[in-house]
């Protein structure tokens, strides 16, 4: 029997799970046996705000490890990977994409329209934080790190704190905690981060035969949403303090299968928001974020990044998915 591949990932119980799914995928797929090796990142051992942690906390130290040879591929959350190329690395794999909306967790089983004014809502994303704002719902907005539990701890705990939570859908649904949601936010109220829900599988370029093995879980329409919205995200050249949000969608229209992007530009304070669509063929993918993200400068948008929005291609940092 061949050796185990070494599948590298964070250690959080989120992080743990997806690859986990990831793994038993290959497995089935192909018949080699994975065992999963815990990589500590910057990010796990910081407790800093994760928009003020820099580019790529949750994701250099499984890089590192990959080019080292100590794993021989890595399982990310897509939406923590910067947008530039890594040297020497391919993303292998886009496997099939969670729901990639945003979740409410509430006190009394409450949407977020019943919620009362002055209530208390923790996340971790500015680009959350911004569109709370954006709502008019006088909503007191707080900023918080930690897994899944820790956060819906702050709401269903003993000692909770919070009336309510927003975190991706995809993450409680990864656990089987999605019976603590008690509302799906529609994009339209809430437009996901780019990649939300996505996992991208990492390999070496140098290992053709893992490129190969790799590729049988890739699913061509979640890669090229991903490739829709990170496209728009890297000609923004937002930064880590600039909340952005993407979402990309494939139907079938009159001509064949289309993407269907959605875009926005939120100010913090949620005063300024930006919004538009672009549609195109999935082959148009990178051509339909990069021209969307055009558009949304041509309206303004570059004023709301600010200069310290514009932190370089490549530089982006929306926090993990948890």
């Amino acid at each position: 029997m061949s050796a185990p591949l070494r599948l590298g990932t964070r250690g959080s119980k989120l992080a743990m799970a997806q690859s986990g799914q990831v793994a038993d995928a290959l497995t089935a797929r192909t018949g080699r046996p994975v065992e999963l090796v815990e990589v500590v990142t910057a990010g796990d051992r910081s407790t800093a705000p994760v928009h003020r942690l820099g580019v790529g906390v949750f994701v250099s130290a499984l890089r590192d490890a990959l080019v080292a040879g100590t794993i021989d591929f890595a399982v990310h959350s897509y939406k923590d990977l910067p947008t530039a190329t890594a040297a020497g690395l391919h993303i292998a794999a886009v496997p099939p994409r969670q729901d990639p909306r945003d979740a409410l967790v509430a006190r009394d089983g409450r949407t977020l329209a019943e919620l009362p004014p002055g209530a208390n809502v923790g996340t971790g994303a500015l680009r959350r934080i911004a569109q709370l704002h954006a709502l008019g719902l006088q909503l007191m907005v707080t900023s918080i790190r930690g897994n899944v539990d820790t956060r819906l701890g702050r709401v269903l705990g003993p000692e909770a704190d919070l009336d309510a939570v927003v975190l991706a859908r995809a993450g409680l649904a990864r656990l089987d905690r999605t019976d603590v949601i008690t509302e799906t936010l529609d994009p339209m109220l809430m437009l996901p981060a780019p990649a939300q829900g996505a996992l991208a599988v990492e390999c070496r370029v140098d290992d053709p035969d893992l490129v190969e093995l790799l590729a049988t879980l890739d699913h061509a329409p979640s890669r090229a949403a991903v490739i829709a919205e990170r496209a728009m995200l890297a000609t923004l050249e937002a930064g880590c303090s600039a909340p952005v949000a993407a979402y990309a969608e494939l139907a079938e229209g009159d001509a064949g299968e289309e993407i269907y992007l959605r875009g926005a530009v939120i100010s913090p304070d949620g005063t300024r928001d930006i919004r538009l669509s672009r549609t195109g063929t999935p082959a148009d993918a990178a051509e339909i974020g990069k021209a969307l993200a055009a558009e949304l400068l041509d309206l303004g948008a570059d004023s709301i990044l600010g200069p310290q929005g514009h932190d370089g291609p490549g530089t982006q940092q929306f926090g993990s998915t948890e």
